[in-house]
């Protein structure tokens, strides 16, 4: 044991020389976390680390698997999941987990706006962090196409169709993005490429920065608290906060793995580009509000496009929430800003309502009668080619039994 030991501290030793990662630890413990009323809202940075991580590590192992093409990727996953012992369980993990991080990731952002997280000296923080947002969404938008079912073929045939309404760009764009004029299997390998390189890759650099300017800046405290003197407890980052943080994440991964275990997730049909679109094509919960705001706009408002004005609603929107700590200038310079913090609580009121509108409108259904039904079999009757397979005589639906 006693040798054990020895070989390990010189390992360790070694590795110190050439890396130097021990200058790190007394950064990590001089840094002291607030303790006050808010200080739970801490964590969620966190577990958003470790839920990216979780989803590198799980979609890594899905990539021994999976076939990035329109012949292919529908049946390597149902192999997956059929065949590959606990396979099911890690595309399940890795379906959940995508949902969970937007979750945090939407709670966080939400969090900060209310919090005033993004004064000074973090504007870098908070624009960093929103990038981090939008690619998250990304990562979920392309994900959803890679097995190649009906669901998720109509569901980007109807998402990509959206930006083809802005003028100029709109057309190319769209035809960039499905490699075509149509989705196909060049959109599948578009968003495949986009899924594990270009997006992780960029999510990477941004978390990197963020994380940085984090530990640079520290933790912001409320100006409520601010206003009280500040926060009268601390607590080391290392080990107290760390090991706090760590319960969190086992947290979710027990819960990651009961929804995981309860709720697999379902592969359902592959997609048929020929096939009618199914009712009631929905896409994920996070777009719901804006897939909603846009089936509820007019045709047309002030004689230009109602899904373009949309569209553009929803950009300007974006541009507002990524400079909310230039805008907010009132907090800015000190002073109570409330209609910022009504507008952030109207605005999670909105995206609640909208996505609750989105999951239970019911969907419109066309009833058919029983002597429709009949003049539509007798129609398809007498088209049929082969007048073997016709019935010597067409009952009266009225009259049946059956």
């Amino acid at each position: 044991m006693s040798r054990l030991r020895a070989l390990a501290r010189s390992v360790v030793q070694w590795l110190d020389d050439r890396i130097g990662f021990s200058a790190l630890i007394p950064i990590a413990r001089k840094k002291r976390i607030p303790v006050h009323r808010h200080s739970f809202w801490y964590y969620l940075g966190g577990m958003l680390v470790f839920l990216f991580m979780l989803q590198v590590a799980t979609g890594v192992l899905l990539l021994f698997y999976y076939r990035p093409s329109a012949e292919g990727a529908f049946e390597s996953i149902q192999f997956l999941m059929a065949e590959v012992q606990f396979g099911w369980l890690i595309r399940s993990i890795h379906s959940w987990g995508a949902n969970l991080m937007i979750f945090v990731a939407f709670v966080h952002m939400f969090s900060v706006m209310l919090l005033k997280a993004y004064r000074a000296p973090r504007e870098l923080t908070w624009i960093s962090g929103v990038g981090l947002l939008l690619v998250a969404m990304g990562l979920g938008f392309t994900g959803y196409l890679l097995p190649w079912n009906e669901l998720a073929f109509f569901a980007t045939r109807v998402g990509t169709e959206i930006p083809g309404v802005l003028p100029w760009v709109g057309e190319p764009f769209r035809t960039v993005l499905r490699g075509g004029e149509e989705v196909t299997g060049a959109t599948l390998t578009r968003f495949y490429a986009l899924h594990v390189s270009v997006l992780p890759g960029i999510a990477f650099m941004l978390m990197a920065l963020h994380v940085l300017l984090v530990q640079k800046h520290g933790m912001s405290v409320p100006p409520g608290v601010e206003k009280r003197g500040g926060a009268r407890l601390t607590v080391p980052f290392l080990p107290n906060f760390l090991l706090r943080d760590f319960i969190g994440w086992l947290c979710a991964l027990v819960i990651l793995a009961a929804m995981a275990a309860f709720f697999p997730a379902h592969l359902g049909e592959k997609a048929d580009p020929f096939a009618p679109a199914p009712a009631g094509i929905k896409p994920e919960w996070y777009f719901m509000f804006m897939f909603q705001t846009l089936k509820y706009l007019p045709p047309e408002i002030l004689g230009i496009e109602g899904e373009l004005v949309g569209v553009a609603g929803f950009g300007l929107l974006g541009l507002v929430l990524l400079l909310v700590p230039f805008l907010d200038r009132p907090r800015a310079n000190g002073e109570h800003s409330p209609w910022w913090t009504w507008g952030v609580y109207g605005t999670l009121i909105y995206v609640l309502v909208l996505t609750y509108l989105g999951y239970t409108e019911e969907v419109p259904t066309t009833d058919v009668g029983p002597a429709e039904e009949t003049a539509e079999e007798v129609t398809s009757l007498e088209l049929a080619p082969d007048w073997d397979f016709l019935p010597l005589t067409l009952e009266d639906p009225s009259t049946s039994d059956g």
